[in-house]
């Protein structure tokens, strides 16, 4: 998730583990616009790997989540699964980030940091995101969970998050453009009530966790408006909050929170733009 206010977090920059893979090894076509790149298709196969891995983890921590868990326990879970599945926490030491997942419960927006002291409660809205490197590329989703029998809002906050991240990605195929994918996803949001939060967006994904273009999920001209072309790989991840788009930073500097504390969703995928639409690369369902 980049951040283009504060840029403290998430926000373009190579994690620990992603200069593995030279772009001369023929893994990654470069693009000379935008310094976009346009994967090969060994490049797919890799992404692929890495964004099951990112898949498998959380479908299972959504199978296993349940009340007086502490939130440190998921995520000493998630890492020793991504490890044994071959791959390394994308996460963990990336700007310093020292967790595995970013984990946020109820009123947290993102980057929420795992710990032994708190637990989780039925009646949580618990967001997870995590990504996995493996073989010279990142995966990286996010899923928002229903601890146990939640209030009618927070489910119906749920499930609007989630459409909205199946309407834009709807969008995704060669020849439409950024703004295709953010307006879909704002139309669906808009006509909730909720909002949006325009503080983060999605991002490029591929030898770097964070990678051009941004990918708004609100109508914008604050940067181009790229076109979509076979080979592009991007995170979707709207942020839905049942009050205000307004957040704030705690002071850990890492976890952000509704600035109202209303109630806030999210969910993300890594998609592949392909000949004629797109894959979703960490398909929960596919795994």
């Amino acid at each position: 998730m980049k951040n283009l206010l504060s840029n403290l977090f998430f926000a373009g920059a190579k994690s620990a583990g992603s200069t593995k893979a030279d772009p001369a090894d023929g893994y990654v076509l470069r693009s000379r616009r935008r310094g976009i790149e346009t994967k090969s298709p060994e490049g797919i196969a890799a992404m692929r790997r890495s964004a099951r891995i990112v898949a498998i983890v959380l479908k299972e921590i959504a199978e296993r989540v349940e009340p007086g868990m502490t939130t440190a326990d998921l995520d000493d879970y998630a890492e020793k699964r991504i490890r044994a599945l071959g791959a390394v926490p994308s996460f963990k030491g990336y700007y310093g980030f020292p967790a595995s997942i970013c984990i946020c419960i109820n009123n947290e927006v993102v980057h929420g940091i795992p710990s032994r002291k708190k637990r989780i409660c039925a009646g949580d809205l618990l967001k997870v995101d995590t990504g996995a490197y493996q073989s010279g590329f990142h995966g990286d989703s996010c899923i928002t969970i229903a601890v146990g029998k939640v209030r009618p809002e927070a489910r119906r906050l749920l499930e609007i998050a989630e459409r909205a991240l199946y309407a834009g990605i709807d969008r995704v195929k060669p020849g439409n453009r950024l703004l295709d994918i953010a307006g879909a996803i704002e139309d669906v949001v808009r006509a909730t009530g909720y909002s949006i939060v325009e503080d983060f967006t999605g991002h490029g994904v591929g030898r770097n966790l964070h990678e051009e273009p941004a990918v708004f999920h609100h109508r914008t001209h604050r940067l181009p408006n790229v076109k979509l072309r076979p080979g592009m790989t991007l995170a979707i991840e709207p942020i839905v909050n049942a009050g205000s788009k307004v957040t704030r930073t705690l002071q850990d500097r890492w976890t952000v929170v509704t600035a109202d504390n209303s109630l806030s969703a999210q969910f993300e995928h890594t998609v592949l733009v392909t000949e004629s639409g797109c894959d979703i690369l960490t398909d929960r369902a596919a795994v």
